[in-house]
């Protein structure tokens, strides 16, 4: 039987600074997806504003979630340094986040409003970012 274990989580930028920019989101894209494979999850959904980041997870039931959010943040946290314009402060994150579970019948749901943090935030959108939605 397939796992379906479903997560909301979020987490921002240290004091809610707005530290992603485009090449930042791209990096988060790309980087966020590999870790959550690496520990037997699926990234469903990625919303990604200049002050923090929404994913919803598929996780397996073993998947340590400390584990999993030490390795998504410090992760991403480390290797945005490549990638980040060096006059500009760097990618920190803020302690702690949210993770929140969902139902089956309320994935449809999460997922839009994962994915409409731009529209949610306008504020915080990011310029030149297109509005990110992965799945698998």
């Amino acid at each position: 039987m397939r796992d379906r274990l479903y997560v909301h989580v979020v987490w921002t930028t240290r004091d809610r600074q707005q530290l992603i920019d485009a090449p930042v989101a791209a990096f988060l894209a790309a980087k966020l997806p590999m870790i959550v494979r690496q520990e037997r999850g699926s990234l469903l959904e990625l919303g990604i504003v200049s002050t923090h980041v929404h994913l919803l997870l598929r996780i397996h039931p073993t998947t340590g979630i400390p584990r999993l959010l030490q390795r998504m943040k410090g992760g991403t946290a480390a290797g945005a340094i490549a990638v980040r314009d060096r006059s500009l402060s760097p990618l920190r994150w803020a302690k702690g986040y949210s993770i929140s579970s969902v139902s089956e019948q309320a994935l449809d749901r999460v997922g839009a409003y994962v994915r409409e943090q731009h529209l949610r935030h306008p504020g915080e959108a990011i310029e030149g970012w297109p509005q990110c939605s992965t799945r698998g």
